[in-house]
């Protein structure tokens, strides 16, 4: 690939390596993007990711697939990047990520969008090295990896989740391709799950993993269960398998309403590290 030194262009093949070196500054605030990148997300004809280059060199960069996702942005790389996400004008689900960086590139680029149908600035990045069990937290032995031919039991309690979380349903047309999403993650043994009476009554999922770091999202607990205590134990449990299983750096983000999501991530050793915002469009 032939580079020039313009101060923006699409990212390639031949950047990876220095994307993922800007990802690596803050991996509990990048990994959602890192992991894309190590997936093949700026393979041949990616059109994924735009870069800011100060003499030749890159700064930061905008992903901007299914979510707008600022790495390293400043008030000086906003304007020029938010060019590029105005013109791509591709529907994206979201704008999220650090809150700095986040409201910096909507105000710049947020006119194209749809109206938001929340703003959510203020949601805690937590993080942990620590093993539960150092803070004395059983590993509770329900809690287990989702098994492939569980995916239909996982599917009512991952789609009362987004709904619940999002404000509407995970697909409109193509429940397959949903119910695909779940098979890939539990495939990946990045599903754990406690299955009580044929049913779910707990789910985590491991959404991205990349340089030592992975991002626990999609946490649910059936409502009748919850107030009763268990959360702790079941999160402990999650927290460490996934340490063994996929990266010994922890971390996932919350909103700052849900006090006992925060209580329960902080009993279980996790600790503030960030604040990230997310634009649901």
């Amino acid at each position: 690939m032939l580079r020039t030194r313009q101060p923006i262009r699409l990212l390639g093949v031949d950047d990876v390596d220095d994307a993922l070196d800007l990802c690596a500054r803050d991996p509990a605030a990048n990994v959602f993007v890192a992991s894309r990148i190590l997936d093949g997300g700026l393979g041949p004809g990616s059109t994924a990711a735009h870069g800011y280059f100060v003499d030749g060199r890159l700064e930061a960069f905008v992903w901007s697939y299914a979510n707008v996702v600022p790495v390293g942005t400043g008030p000086e790389s906003w304007g020029p990047l938010a060019g590029q996400v105005r013109r791509l004008r591709r529907r994206s689900a979201s704008f999220l990520g650090p809150r700095e960086e986040v409201l910096g590139l909507w105000q710049e680029a947020g006119s194209v969008f749809p109206r938001p149908r929340a703003m959510r600035t203020e949601q805690p990045l937590m993080a942990t090295r620590t093993p539960p069990s150092r803070l004395g937290f059983a590993v509770d032995a329900r809690v287990r990896p989702a098994h492939l031919d569980e995916v239909d039991l996982v599917l009512p309690a991952a789609e009362h989740m987004f709904t619940h979380e999002i404000g509407y349903r995970p697909y409109t047309g193509s429940p397959a391709f949903y119910r695909d999403s779940i098979w890939r993650l539990i495939r990946q043994g990045r599903t754990y799950v406690v299955v009580e009476r044929g049913r779910v009554i707990f789910k985590a999922d491991i959404g991205s993993v990349a340089l030592d770091t992975c991002q626990i999202q999609g946490v649910w607990l059936s409502p009748e269960l919850r107030g009763q205590g268990l959360a702790a134990g079941f999160m402990a449990s999650v927290v460490e398998q996934t340490m063994a299983d996929h990266a010994p750096f922890v971390t996932l983000y919350v909103n700052d309403y849900n006090v006992s999501a925060l209580a329960t991530y902080e009993r279980v050793g996790m600790r503030r590290t960030g604040t990230f915002a997310t634009i649901l469009l």
